[in-house]
């Protein structure tokens, strides 16, 4: 592995004191560097071995400034702290201490303690209008809100997997202070945050390294979106440690989502990202590092990292909740119940299994806490990635999705819920973003040719139909109305409120040690799983998504923490799980019952 790069080398403009700045490229392809202010002024930067252009200057915070490639080209610092507006515009310096803290005695909050609601900053209105809902989302019982990419992307609009500016918070949601103010706030209602990077590759307009640090990137491995990034090279490495590394010292973001790591070439970089991460920020502080990985690498949440987002789980209860079996989830078609049995008693579902495409995916995980699995029954991926941005209340029987909830929110997995699942929000969330000329239509092209493995979008004119990404209209009506008006909304609102507030009080207290005790496929979408507490009682959930009442005994001596519908135990007693139910019951220690029945 290669050493560390000394910090002088930071990558990016560095506030030295309040009136001169350290600004530092890597660009070992260009002859020629110079920081261009908007003043006029231009400032040859000094070359240094290794590939890299120094210079101290007279600067002090709010500088607006561009880096000249070889007197041919102006580019924005691709460690740039701020933008003044679009990414066509100035890089900002910026004094990383002067937001002043107001909740700073904060330490976080443990993992398993962890209800995680994922917003887009953007379609809530920025980082004041994030603001504008932390006290509701602390009273429904969140613990943390999970943020989706903020790295500066082009235009005002987009998911943020675009960025191309990973230092960079997004300027049309508001500036750094706001962001840190934002995160100050949420500390102050109780509430975590949690950031979503994206590590694996730069969005496809605004990124100029291929111009000047071609060593970013290597030809002979690809991802879906072009050359992979070359994590072997030290300079490589640094820039998306310290990144990690900015965001949880300097913005006190209590913790990271790393989207898609399978597409991360080179494993030893997570390994190295997690070791700094944990050497760096202060022992007493927790910080979560979570990731995406559709490897299902059971083996990384033992080299520091704390879970999973468990697209396995979610899988097979969309297939048991809709019947919707069309591209990736044909690899739940089969055999769904006993997936989801599999996920709820050991994790993953794909352990090493064989994919539809008759490739082994995945790692056994029934070694692993029910801790290291995030489980959703949507995310902004989950309903975004549909053609039409449905969410999953518009697809499911209303008292399924209903007995499904008790599932996410009472099992000891850590569960994420999507913006407006609480409120069962009418409005979609599309596909979004602001590109113009030829990479618009090529974008909108795209993603209507994504959907030709959907029967529903098999016909090219239905497909035509499929709303325009780039068109302001798609934005606007994925803007969610998260005010509980009709009776249905504040149903739900409430269901989620009680079942919460259980969580808090009976389950939570309980999870450190937590681990599963089996699970058994009582019938089709239907299953009982247990799983052993910290202090040796047991929590039981049994479950009937199906339309089908099943055989089933009731649990033996057991408090009753949740039934649904109301006269589930009732009916139990009498042998029957009824149809769409969930029961949820604790059975103390010292009256543990010895269960029969196969588990998975």
């Amino acid at each position: 592995m290669p050493s560390r790069m000394p910090e002088t080398r930071t990558h990016g403009a560095v506030l030295l004191d309040p009136e001169h700045t350290r600004f530092a490229l890597w660009a070992p392809d260009a002859f020629y560097v110079s920081v261009e202010l908007d003043t006029g002024e231009s400032i040859p930067m000094l070359p240094q071995a290794n590939g890299w252009f120094m210079i101290q200057a007279r600067c002090p915070a709010g500088t607006r400034y561009r880096y000249n490639i070889d007197g041919e080209l102006e580019v924005p610092d691709p460690a740039s702290r701020s933008q003044d507006g679009d990414i066509d515009r100035h890089s900002v310096v910026v004094d990383p201490h002067a937001y002043q803290w107001r909740h700073t005695s904060w330490c976080g909050r443990p993992w398993y303690d962890a209800v995680i609601y994922e917003l887009h900053v953007g379609a809530l209105g920025g980082f004041e209008g994030v603001e504008q809902q932390l006290a509701r989302l602390a009273g429904l019982g969140v613990t943390a809100i999970e943020l989706m990419p903020l790295a500066q992307f082009p235009g005002d609009r987009n998911w943020g997997y675009d960025g191309v500016l990973p230092y960079a918070p997004q300027a049309s949601y508001g500036t750094p202070d706001q962001l840190k103010h934002l995160i100050d706030s949420a500390h102050g209602h109780g509430l975590a945050v949690i950031l979503d990077v994206v590590y694996n590759h730069f969005g496809p307009d605004g990124n100029y390294l291929h111009r000047y640090a071609k060593g970013f990137f290597r030809e002979d491995k690809h991802t879906p979106w072009g050359a992979a990034i070359d994590f072997r090279r030290r300079e490589v490495r640094d820039f998306f440690i310290d990144n990690a590394l900015m965001w949880l010292l300097e913005y006190r973001f209590d913790g990271l989502r790393l989207d898609a790591v399978h597409a991360i070439e080179d494993p030893d970089f997570l390994q190295e990202l997690a070791a700094q991460v944990r050497q760096q920020v202060d022992p007493t502080r927790h910080v979560w590092l979570t990731v995406e990985n559709e490897h299902n690498q059971a083996s990384l949440l033992e080299q520091g990292y704390d879970a999973q987002w468990n697209d396995d789980g979610h899988n097979a209860l969309h297939v048991l909740l809709t019947g919707e079996t069309d591209a990736y989830y044909a690899d739940y078609a089969e055999q769904p119940t006993e997936k989801l049995a599999r996920c709820l008693s050991q994790g993953f579902v794909f352990q090493g299994h064989t994919n539809r495409h008759g490739e082994s995916r995945g790692e056994p995980s029934g070694h692993l806490p029910p801790s290291a699995f995030v489980l959703f029954l949507q995310n902004h991926d989950q309903i975004g990635n549909r053609a039409l941005g449905e969410r999953l209340h518009q697809l499911a029987a209303p008292q399924a999705l209903q007995a499904a909830t008790a599932l996410l929110l009472l099992s000891p997995m850590i569960p994420l819920m999507f913006m407006g699942d609480e409120v069962i929000a009418d409005q979609p969330f599309l596909f979004f973003t602001s590109h113009h000329g030829e990479l618009a239509e090529l974008v909108r092209e795209g993603r209507r040719n994504e959907f030709k493995a959907f029967s529903a979008f098999a016909d090219p004119e239905k497909r035509a139909r499929i709303p325009d990404p780039n068109a302001a209209s798609t934005f606007e009506a994925s803007r969610p109305t998260l005010e509980a008006h009709q009776p249905e909304q504040l149903a739900c609102e409430a269901l989620y409120r009680q079942l919460l507030k259980i969580r808090r009080e009976q389950i939570v207290p309980r999870l450190p040690a937590a681990h599963a005790l089996g699970a058994e496929v009582l019938g089709h979408g239907a299953v009982s799983a247990r799983w052993q507490l910290g202090d040796g009682s047991v929590l039981r959930i049994d479950l009937n998504l199906s339309d089908q009442a099943v055989e089933h005994s009731a649990p033996h001596e057991a408090q009753i923490l949740f039934e649904h519908p109301p006269q589930a135990m009732g009916l139990l007693q009498q042998g029957v799980l009824t149809p769409h139910s969930a029961l949820v019951s604790l059975t103390q220690a010292a009256t543990l019952p010895t269960i029969t029945g196969e588990r998975l």
